[in-house]
């Protein structure tokens, strides 16, 4: 079965870069506009926003409200997946849903930035003031006029809600979730971030010579890896698996005999090695196999990371978690799969 793609948004929120990705991934696309946009043309008039506008509304009141998703529906073939634009009225949201394939998606985004977006395009006829703009932003959201625009009423029918507020590539991977949780046909095959990161952590675990359990940490910035450590013993100290650490070689009980331990945890060697290379982990994120201990946690603090994520509890984590919640350093708990 084919699948549809409505669209529907705010001024400048993204709609149209939404639509442009869906193409890319072979949707085939249709914008309600472009049945206003025909009449114009045979009518050989010029098209402008106001002209757009007030033709919509004429179409509408003249032929119905759902006019312009009537005339859309005919012409999509059943083989095909489509991204349909600017649905702006309830009506045409309706018949859209009602054909059984459409998800209604609201694509959104801070009133200051799509302002800003919309300054940058440079477009005649675009409002000059943020006052001007937020007045259309309202009469398009509250319109009161049946046949008109009324974007509120079909934001609320939507099914799926997409924040454009960052880049580009976190837009896509916001659409790539969505197209995942429509069909299976779409459902992104590769990891997240958070299990991407954490692999690659306990991949960095494999190197430990630890003899009582292997841990690793990898530490983030902007989505690069600027830091790895694993737990095992400092530099030029013989391998804990080679009987450097007394405390590992004698099979002490987990919490016990603390002191005798010389390993170095994953975490600490991660904060320790970007000290050594002279790298800021300020505002970075710390991804640990385990959730870290009271020393790890300490430095974590200090070193400003602002984030920890962990795949398995330590087994005296209580403290360590609340003195990082208390510090206001964001804890999650991601687990990732045994291979």
């Amino acid at each position: 079965m084919s699948i549809i793609i409505g669209l529907t948004g705010e001024n400048c929120a993204g709609k149209g870069t939404v639509a442009d990705y869906l193409v890319k991934k072979g949707f085939y696309y249709y914008s309600l506009s472009d049945i206003i946009r025909e009449e114009l043309v045979n009518e050989g008039r010029e098209i402008s926003r106001e002209a757009l506008i007030s033709k919509g509304n004429d179409l509408r009141r003249n032929f119905g409200s759902e006019i312009l998703a009537k005339r859309t529906i005919d012409k999509l073939e059943a083989d095909r997946n489509y991204v349909i634009d600017s649905i702006r009225n309830p009506a045409e949201a309706q018949a859209l849903l009602a054909t059984g394939k459409m998800t209604l998606i609201y694509v959104t985004a801070p009133a200051e930035k799509r302002f800003e977006r919309m300054k940058s395009r440079r477009r005649e006829g675009d409002p000059r003031s943020f006052e001007s703009f937020k007045l259309i932003d309202r009469l398009e959201l509250e319109g009161r006029d049946q046949h008109g625009q009324r974007l509120a009423e079909v934001f609320a029918l939507a099914a799926k809600k997409v924040e454009n507020t960052a880049d580009f590539r976190e837009l896509y991977e916001a659409m790539d979730a969505v197209l995942g949780e429509i069909s299976a046909e779409f459902k992104p095959k590769r990891p997240n971030w958070d299990q991407y990161f954490m692999n690659i952590a306990k991949v960095v675990a494999s190197r430990s010579n630890c003899l009582k359990r292997h841990v690793a940490a990898v530490i983030v910035k902007d989505k690069r890896i600027v830091s790895t450590g694993y737990n095992g013993t400092p530099r030029g100290i013989r391998n804990c698996n080679e009987g450097g650490c007394p405390r590992c070689n004698s099979f002490a009980e987990s919490g016990t005999k603390l002191d005798e331990c010389v390993c170095s945890h994953g975490e600490e060697n991660a904060i320790v090695q970007a000290s050594y290379h002279g790298i800021s982990i300020k505002d970075a994120t710390v991804y640990s196999t385990f959730s870290p201990c009271l020393l790890c946690t300490k430095m974590i603090i200090n070193s400003g990371i602002r984030e920890v994520v962990y795949n398995a509890d330590y087994p005296l984590s209580e403290m360590p978690l609340k003195l990082l919640r208390e510090a206001g350093i964001t804890v999650r708990q991601v687990r990732v799969e045994k291979e």
